[in-house]
């Protein structure tokens, strides 16, 4: 006997063995045995899904010599001819071949007659949306109102194209495009059974290649079996393919994570070995992040059974949330702007060094790899008291602003977003001698010394320190929710608000440790718990006071001479809104 293919010795022969389609099998089980049947049936979806193959399953329901029901015998005559394609009650035609409306009107003259041999005649109609208007139209009559022996079972793979009038009459069922776990398990279930070595790899290569189709995976893996000589494997797959293997993607990922650039361009020239796409590859690391980001959130929707599974738990716990999106954002645009690089691989290594080198703040200190710049002391830009708006008859005072002061309130790398900052850093050089700049270690250890010692360390001046630690957006969120609990030996006990529980992951416990070390001058451990905050957090006693201030500030405002007469002229109202407190 000739070879079968894969596809055609595969294809489902009742609905238990159909891969997927859930959703669809389980309506048309319920319609079947409950005798509840509609007279059209419309089954739409992508290539390879199942369309035609559970239409088919339909008929022998229908007409099996044992009568209708959702498992037919598959051993009665009627099974078996409408299995092998020559059962004389079910008309299948292929629209895409027969679109006038001729050949519909002879389909249609043989509607009236009795079935042959089964229980009802099936009209199947392939690829249904390409009959032409006029065979719609010949169909419409006879669609909706059908003798009782006919049933007509529609396919296609662009319903848009149907008249509203024949979706109208039909029950429509749209079947989903495969996920890869599921052609990949199936995948695994034929290879088992046709005793074909594989590795899983191998499989999920080509659940991902196949794009939602079955039948594509079908066809791929006879394709993988005869480039593999009997046998698949990733390597083969991916060189058949003209894919990268998983083991690069997952290399460069984790060059990214542990921030080493000598790694990552190591583990991207190995890829190019291989000569891939890297439009491609830029997809695939994508998918990685995108797979890191579930697992970090909602875990229990990421299928355990991935080959990399293990690859991608490593690196949700390595990686922090933040620097997740980041990469997944950089790597987006980067995939955009490949056909602007002057080669694909230069692009492809500028986009993974630019997410190497821009990375969220860590501890007050951008953790982007830069060259090492010395450090110069900001110039102090001061303002002469004319150049100060009064307010109220208080004569005014001289106001100086330092930009460190600036800095140990908003961090250093947000200088340069700051046009302020900006300004004062430009102005009056010459205020500044380097004779008078502290080294870093005389910064360093007079910082140290205003700060608040550990064992003078309580919940009543954690605020205090909370306010000069320097760390990040994310991880300052938090710790402005938390509430400093207690303290044993060098172990700080913290509880964030149920209420700010979103914000929180496993990771912030970790920087605010290293955070409190650096404050400290000595190693802090912290643990974080969730529960209700009855007393003031650092974040609420920040909105009690800029309240304050604000109430402060109106009300100084409304005493001032000026603004009274002001308001006693034009009849005006002061926009408190408006007022900002000068601290």
């Amino acid at each position: 006997m000739s070879y079968q293919v894969l596809a055609r010795k595969w294809r489902p022969k009742s609905f238990s063995e159909t891969a997927g389609q859930e959703h669809v099998l389980q309506a048309l089980i319920n319609a079947l045995d409950n005798d509840r049947l509609h007279h059209a049936y419309l089954f739409t979806g992508t290539r390879g899904v199942g369309k035609t193959t559970i239409a088919r399953i339909l008929s022998k329901c229908l007409n099996c010599e044992k009568g209708v029901s959702s498992v037919p015998c598959g051993e009665c005559s009627s099974c078996n001819e409408i299995d092998e394609g020559r059962f004389i009650d079910l008309i299948e035609v292929d629209a895409a071949s027969r679109t006038g409306v001729d050949d519909m009107r002879d389909l249609l003259d043989n509607v009236q007659y009795l079935p042959s041999r089964g229980r009802y005649k099936i009209y199947l109609i392939d690829e249904v949306h390409m009959l032409s208007k006029s065979s719609f139209a010949a169909l419409l009559k006879t669609l909706e109102e059908p003798p009782p022996h006919v049933k007509f079972l529609f396919a296609t793979t662009d319903p848009q194209k149907l008249p509203i009038t024949v979706l109208s009459r039909c029950l429509q069922f749209n079947l989903k495009n495969l996920s890869p776990a599921r052609i990949a398990e199936h995948l695994q279930f034929v290879l088992g059974e046709e005793k074909v070595p594989f590795d899983e790899g191998g499989v999920w290569a080509i659940g991902r290649a196949a794009d939602g189709s079955m039948r594509d995976a079908l066809s791929l893996t006879d394709q993988a079996i005869g480039h593999g000589g009997g046998h698949i494997n990733e390597v083969d797959v991916s060189a058949m393919l003209g894919t990268i293997e998983r083991r690069f993607v997952v290399d460069i990922c984790q060059a990214l994570a542990s921030q080493s650039g000598a790694t990552l361009l190591s583990s991207i020239a190995k890829m190019a070995e291989q000569s891939p796409d890297y439009g491609a590859a830029m997809g695939d690391i994508l998918s990685v992040w995108h797979q890191v980001a579930i697992l970090q959130t909602v875990p229990e929707a990421l299928d355990k059974g991935l080959s990399h599974f293990a690859e991608l738990a490593s690196l949700a716990e390595t990686v922090s949330r933040e620097d997740v999106q980041l990469f997944y954002q950089i790597c987006l645009l980067g995939r955009k702007d490949l056909n602007l690089a002057p080669d694909q691989r230069s692009g492809f290594e500028m986009a993974m060094l630019r997410a190497l080198a821009f990375r969220p703040a860590s501890n007050g200190r951008s953790t982007a790899v830069s060259p090492v710049i010395p450090e110069v002391a900001p110039p102090v830009k001061k303002f002469d008291a004319a150049e100060v708006p009064v307010a109220s008859n208080q004569p005014a005072q001289p106001l100086t602003t330092s930009i460190a002061d600036e800095v140990s309130k908003i961090g250093l790398q947000d200088i340069q977003d700051t046009p302020e900052l900006s300004i004062m850093a430009e102005s009056e050089p010459e205020a500044v001698e380097e004779d008078n700049i502290p080294s870093l270690a005389t910064r360093v250890a007079s910082d140290l010394a205003d700060n608040i010692a550990l064992d003078e360390f309580t919940p009543e001046n954690w605020v205090d320190v909370r306010r000069q630690l320097i760390i990040g957006a994310s991880l300052g969120e938090v710790a402005s929710h938390c509430l400093y609990l207690s303290r044993q030996n060098n172990e700080l006990t913290f509880m964030i608000d149920d209420q700010e529980n979103s914000l929180y992951d496993s990771g912030h416990q970790l920087s605010l440790a290293d955070a409190l070390t650096m404050y400290f001058g000595q190693e802090i451990k912290v643990f974080i718990n969730s529960g209700l905050t009855e007393a003031e957090t650092p974040r609420a006693v920040d909105r009690r006071e800029t309240a304050e201030r604000h109430a402060e500030a109106v009300d100084m405002l409304n005493q001032d001479p000026s603004v009274q007469r002001f308001k006693q002229l034009f009849d005006g109202v002061l926009d408190e809104r408006s007022v900002q407190p000068i601290d």
